[in-house]
């Protein structure tokens, strides 16, 4: 193992502690395995973005973000997670609510991508973006909780949908 492999190694190692003393809590297990379900498919962020979509110009910005949020899931779930084919973590322990089994590679974290995606976009139209971040940041944090994705699946996902976020704005600026 190289320097770069034992350095993510070490951090997946000590975020999946912290996330270990939440496992078993009612109101956490809940709330994360809510979150996780609700963002499959983006359909949260698309509900969203068309419930906030009150103007024109909030209305031009729900097209863009659903939008985005498609080209977003089919560069993720398709040639992105096909380069690296990473293994998903191993739960320990039976899920103690519903949860959808992906079947794609764990590397990098869809949920947390889509989430970065929407909250990029969706905060230039709304007067307060913290809801949205705290939205995401639930949502992408809700994978590490599931045990679905390591915690730097979900940090490049952050990464990646920030990257494709800025791209949609370059092209596709709102009006």
């Amino acid at each position: 193992m190289d320097q770069m492999e034992a350095a993510i190694a070490a951090f997946d190692q000590r975020t999946e502690q912290i996330f270990a003393k939440l496992r078993g809590n009612p109101i956490a297990d809940r709330l994360f395995y809510s979150a996780s379900e609700a963002a499959n498919f983006s359909l949260l962020w698309h509900v969203l973005t068309w419930a906030t979509a009150t103007s024109p110009r909030k209305r031009r910005n729900a097209l863009r973000v659903s939008t985005a949020l498609l080209v977003e899931a089919a560069l993720v779930n398709g040639p992105i997670k096909a380069a690296f084919n990473r293994s998903r973590p191993i739960a320990e322990h039976e899920h103690p609510h519903r949860l959808r089994q992906p079947l794609t590679s764990s590397f990098p974290s869809g949920h947390a991508s889509a989430a970065a995606v929407a909250t990029v976009l969706l905060a230039e139209t709304q007067k307060r973006s913290w809801p949205l971040r705290v939205i995401a940041t639930i949502v992408a944090a809700s994978r590490i909780h599931v045990r679905i994705h390591h915690a730097s699946d979900v940090a490049v996902g952050v990464c990646v949908g920030i990257v494709i976020a800025k791209q949609i704005k370059r092209l596709w600026p709102i009006r």
